[in-house]
């Protein structure tokens, strides 16, 4: 399994809505900060869109990809026809085994039948292309309907892209999580997380920490993940600090030391 970053590794530095940094991160600093950290891919998702990229540029990420040995994974937000016909495309464009894809948007919220046909009609797309459709958990739908998308699928070209916190956004625990998506895993998203009551006692708070100081059971999900998962990538929620340049440098420190962390677990299982 390969051990990867993501441009949601440092989504303070990509530039959150509202917040953008001085000198935004760009896929070319993720493929130049893979290297540094001695991954063995990147996954470039949607807060770092492709599809705007000009074809010339695209072109200079994939030759720089190339150049480092640094392959490129593609994710993308919003499966309409149109927009995975063109994430399809970029994914061939960069040899991406996979391609990550979250279903909705601010603008595409499809019902669970519109999911089945989209997949139906481009599973033979997916299949002259050789690129997994890897659809990840968010709160948006259950579990047991990620399960139903990929059965009712039925290919080996669509699986799960499973991230470990996004479906506690539905009130389903990670033991669910890994009960019901580890079998259809083709891409693995690594977040880890703490939960703590808040001060009044009324509530908890989920929020992010350095992988391995959480309570995430890495080395279990692991276990149970191996077969067609492909990759295992670094993603991180990190709390801001007071400024922005104080919140980067802190995203930064977590995810070198998250990442090593990431491929000495991966190392001995």
């Amino acid at each position: 399994m390969r051990s990867g970053i993501s441009s949601f590794t440092y989504t303070w530095a990509v530039g959150v809505p509202g917040t953008l940094p001085d000198n935004p991160m760009s896929p070319f600093d993720m493929i130049r900060m893979a290297s540094k950290l001695r991954a063995d891919c990147v996954q470039i998702a949607d807060n770092m869109p492709l599809h705007l990229l000009p074809d010339n540029e695209l072109h200079a990420l994939s030759g720089l990809s190339g150049k480092l040995g640094i392959p490129v994974e593609v994710g993308a937000r919003g499966m309409t026809p149109e927009n995975l016909a063109r994430y399809l495309e970029i994914a061939e464009k960069f040899q991406s085994p996979i391609l990550r894809m979250v279903i909705s948007n601010k603008d595409f919220n499809p019902s669970l039948d519109k999911v089945h046909g989209i997949i139906k009609e481009f599973i033979p797309e997916l299949r002259s292309r050789n690129i997994i459709l890897a659809i990840e958990n968010y709160e948006k739908f259950p579990i047991r309907d990620f399960v139903t998308i990929i059965e009712k699928a039925g290919s080996e070209y669509t699986g799960v892209c499973l991230d470990t916190v996004n479906s506690m956004g539905t009130g389903e625990g990670l033991d669910a999580v890994i009960e019901y998506l580890a079998p259809l895993t083709v891409n693995l998203h690594v977040k880890e997380f703490i939960i703590r009551r808040m001060d009044h006692q009324m509530g908890f708070v989920i929020e992010g920490a350095p992988l391995g100081k959480g309570m995430l059971p890495l080395q279990n999900i692991l276990e149970k993940i191996q077969g067609r998962c492909q990759s295992a990538i670094l993603e991180q929620w990190v709390s801001p600090e007071n400024t922005m340049d104080k919140t980067i440098e802190k995203e930064a420190l977590w995810a070198e030391e998250s990442f090593n962390y990431l491929k000495t677990l991966l190392l001995s299982t």
